[in-house]
Parts: structure tokens; C-alpha cells; sequence
């Protein structure tokens, strides 16, 4: 189940998108050993960068966008300029493929996955090897930061997920709910909670500091490859074998959207760092761009399609259908949106102005409600500290 992604000679296969800021660009590895970074201002050329002696697992922009790196089933890690020279570094990583790689937030650092069963983080500048983490028992298949990079996160196919302290480099916690393989992970933007994909067809979310299971979702029939979190932190959407994309709500804890496109495995996709878009890649070669418009009110309009230059048309030559979830109660059955028209709802100007502002100041709320958050586990970190102190001092004074 290797990651692949189209090129404009139609080589390759599964995608593995990742964006700059703004989703000025996007970026696709693929299993002809090169990347391609796809400008999307129309009539723009893409690049295609060549280096890699073997298939391109993983791809993934560092925070300014003024770096670009990729993962190899040749053992290694590139780190591109991406322009027109197309120069790289080579980083002699792993003792086998590559599978994942992540920058920190602060683009000082980022981690590696790998065959190998070990994850390990690397200084981008210094061009050095830091540490390796190594307690899991089979391959890693993804890894990575925190928001704040104090945490990192795994996922492997000895069917756990392990939570990571960076300073400390020790394991904190095992997650081992997942029933098989489990092939992709990723932090909530609060950095309070995790979502894991998985071979056993679920898709679980846990908070990082309890360890509590928060939602367990099983709504593909087939493995679940890739998952990304909208950046508002209200939306998962994931990609399957099943060969569709599910819209998640994670505020109702439910699925809004089926959305099908793909001829076959879907097994990547992800949001830009806006949120407005969202890419999918699967092993039709197809490389697939969705707008996305979730604070609209009427969900009816939410999706649309878009492809990026140089993309072949799909086979069936006409756009990927999408599948509302009827909300309970409604006494109808899921119909696709292609299977009937709306009428244009017309939306008076002071109902989208407040609706406007109530949105903005959810935004705030949430900020301030991640702030806090983060505080409180400072503190709590800090409680433990004291308490283990505490213990220690009590220990070296009992007789």
C-alpha cells in the first residue's frame, strides 16, 4: 500500500498531498521517485523535482513554505528549496522506507517513520540527527508534531498508537484500542486531543491528557489510510479504501458528507493550512482539489471540485458525486447531490453579517478556550512535578 501520487506523464498513483500557507501551492510524491509541486494560480506551471532513487512515501511543507521534504523507499529524507533549481539535501535517515515526515511548527525540526520500527527527529538547519524513539515492535507508519512541539505522536502496524514527550524523549502513553494496522495519525489544532486511522475500518479520537477515548467512529467498510483535521478543529475528513472521503462533524459527533470521486483506494488527503481547501489522492492517479465551505449556512453548497493544472480528468469525465447525511428525523432517505438541484437560497445581507460576526467570535472563543487549555496542562504538569519532588523529599527523610 505504498503512497503515490499522478505526475503530468500519468505515472503514479495514490496521492500524498501537502500545502503552503494559503494553498498558493501543493505538493504530490509519487512512485516514479519524484515530487510534483503544483501551482494553483491558473495557467501556472508545475515542478517536477527529481532526486530520489525510489518510490516518494511522504511529502510536507515546512510552516514558512519556504521548505519542502519528502520520504523515500530509498532510506532517505530530501529537504527541497522549492523553485525552478529544485535543489535538495539529502538526509541518510533510516535503515528502511520512509514512510512519514512532519515539521515542527517552529520549522527547526521534524520527525521521520519508518520501516524500520523506529521514529527520529532531525535539527532542518543544522542538517543533524537528534534522537531516535524506539519502543514500537513494527513498522511506524506516521508520525508526528504537536502544535506547541512539546509532543510527538505515532502510529504503527503493532496496532498502537504512542504519545511521545520530546524533552523527556520517553513514551507517555500506549494507545491500544485499534484492532489492526493502524496507518495514520494526527493532533487536534488545540493540541488536546488525537485522531488514529486504522486497517480494522475506525477512525478513534483521544484526549492526550487523560488518555480518554472521546469518539469512535466505524463508517468505512474498508481500511481507513489518511485523515486531516480542519483547521477550525470542527471537521475531520478521512480517506479510505473504499475509494470515498467522509466529512466528519466532530462537534456533533457525526458524518455530514460522503464524498465520492475516486475510482478506487482513496489513501491520502489534507486540509491547507486556510482550511478553504482540501486535497485527496488515489491510486486511479488522480490527484483531487475540493473547496471547502463549512461556515456557510445552507450544507447544500458545502463542497465543490476543483483539479489542479496538468491533472488528467477522471475516467468517468464528470465531477465526484457528494452524499449529504440526512440528519435523524428528517424521513427521507441520503440522496447523491447530483440526483436533484436546489434553487439558489437568497441570504439577506444582515443575516450574513451576523452570522459573520457569531463566527468570528466563535474563533476567538475557541483561541482563548485552547489558551486556557494549554495553561492548565502547564499546570498540571507542574502539580506532578511538585508531587514527585514531594515524594522524594519524604523518602530521603523517613528513617
Amino acid at each position: 500500500m505504498e503512497e503515490k501520487a499522478i505526475t503530468p506523464t500519468g505515472t503514479g498513483g495514490e496521492g500524498n498531498p501537502s500545502h503552503k500557507e494559503g494553498f498558493q501551492k501543493k505538493a504530490s510524491g509519487s512512485m516514479d521517485s519524484c515530487l510534483m509541486v503544483w501551482h494553483m494560480k491558473p495557467q501556472t506551471r508545475a515542478y517536477r523535482f527529481a532526486g530520489h532513487k525510489d518510490a516518494v512515501t511522504c511529502v510536507n511543507f515546512s510552516p514558512s513554505g519556504h521548505l519542502l521534504a519528502s520520504g523515500s523507499r530509498d532510506k532517505t529524507v530530501r529537504i527541497w528549496v522549492p523553485n525552478v533549481k529544485g535543489e535538495s539535501t539529502v538526509f541518510r535517515a533510516h535503515t528502511a522506507t520512509v514512510r512519514s515526515v512532519h515539521f515542527c511548527s517552529d520549522g527547526q525540526s521534524f520527525v521521520t517513520a519508518s520501516d524500520d520500527k523506529t521514529v527520529k527527529v532531525w535539527s532542518t538547519h543544522r542538517q543533524k540527527f537528534l534522537f531516535s524513539l524506539s519502543q514500537h515492535i513494527n513498522w511506524v507508519r506516521c508520525a508526528k508534531f504537536s502544535p506547541d512541539g512539546r509532543l510527538i505522536v505515532s502510529a504503527s502496524d503493532d496496532k498502537t498508537v504512542k504519545l511521545w514527550d520530546k524533552t523527556s524523549r520517553e513514551c507517555v502513553h500506549s494507545y491500544c484500542e485499534h484492532g489492526g494496522f493502524v496507518t495514520y495519525v494526527d493532533f487536534h489544532p488545540s493540541g488536546t486531543c488525537i485522531a488514529a486511522a486504522g486497517m480494522d475500518n475506525t477512525v478513534k479520537v483521544w484526549d492526550v491528557r487523560t488518555h480518554r477515548l472521546l469518539q469512535h467512529y466505524q463508517l468505512h467498510s474498508a481500511a481507513v489510510n489518511a485523515l486531516s483535521f480542519h483547521p477550525s478543529g470542527n471537521y475531520l475528513v478521512t480517506a479510505s479504501s473504499d475509494s470515498t472521503l467522509k466529512i466528519l462533524d466532530l462537534m456533533e459527533g457525526r458524518l455530514l458528507y460522503t464524498l465520492h470521486g475516486h475510482q478506487g483506494p482513496a489513501t491520502t488527503v489534507a486540509f491547507s493550512r486556510t482550511g478553504e481547501y482540501f486535497a485527496s489522492g488515489g491510486s486511479d492517479e488522480q490527484v483531487m482539489v475540493w473547496k471547502s465551505n463549512f461556515d456557510i449556512v445552507d450544507y447544500g453548497e458545502v463542497l465543490r471540485v476543483q483539479r489542479p493544472p496538468a491533472t488528467r480528468a477522471s475516467s468517468s469525465g464528470t465531477l465526484p458525486e457528494v452524499d449529504p447525511l440526512v440528519p435523524p428525523g428528517r424521513g427521507r432517505s441520503q440522496e447523491s447531490m447530483q440526483s436533484h438541484s436546489q434553487e439558489p437560497v437568497s441570504v439577506p445581507q444582515s443575516l450574513t453579517s451576523t452570522l459573520e460576526h457569531i463566527v468570528g467570535q466563535l474563533d476567538v472563543l475557541t483561541q482563548t478556550v485552547s489558551i486556557l487549555e494549554q495553561r492548565l496542562t502547564l499546570t498540571e504538569d507542574k502539580l506532578k512535578q511538585c508531587l514527585e519532588n514531594q515524594q522524594l523529599i519524604m523518602q530521603r527523610t523517613t528513617p
